[in-house]
């Protein structure tokens, strides 16, 4: 269960990514309202990370959840954000994710 927790932590991370990009881009009451959308995504972030690390090992978890944020924010800019997909950048997002992978699989 608490795979899941982690899990939905990481993609709360690529949210608070996702509102502070569209943040970046707007102004007045909209600005405020992904800046808010930023803070929700953050503290929900932080608090499922903290709920999965009572039975998963911090070394392993906090890896997990950054690279979920990571891999999650890389796709979010390159679909989302028109970012350039080259190849060294999506081979270092695979590394990154058979990395993820490699942490989960020793983690029994």
């Amino acid at each position: 269960m608490n795979w899941i927790i982690l899990i939905i932590a990481g993609f709360c991370e690529v949210g608070f990514t996702f509102c502070l990009g569209r943040a970046k881009a707007v102004n007045g009451l909209e600005w405020w309202m992904w800046i808010g959308g930023f803070l929700l995504f953050s503290v929900l972030s932080m608090g499922l990370l903290a709920k999965a690390t009572h039975t998963l090992p911090l070394g392993t978890a906090y890896p997990v959840w950054t690279g979920i944020g990571a891999v999650g924010t890389v796709l979010v800019g390159i679909f989302v954000f028109k970012e350039p997909a080259t190849f060294w950048r999506l081979f270092f997002i695979f590394t990154l994710i058979v990395s993820i992978i490699g942490l989960k699989a020793i983690d029994n």
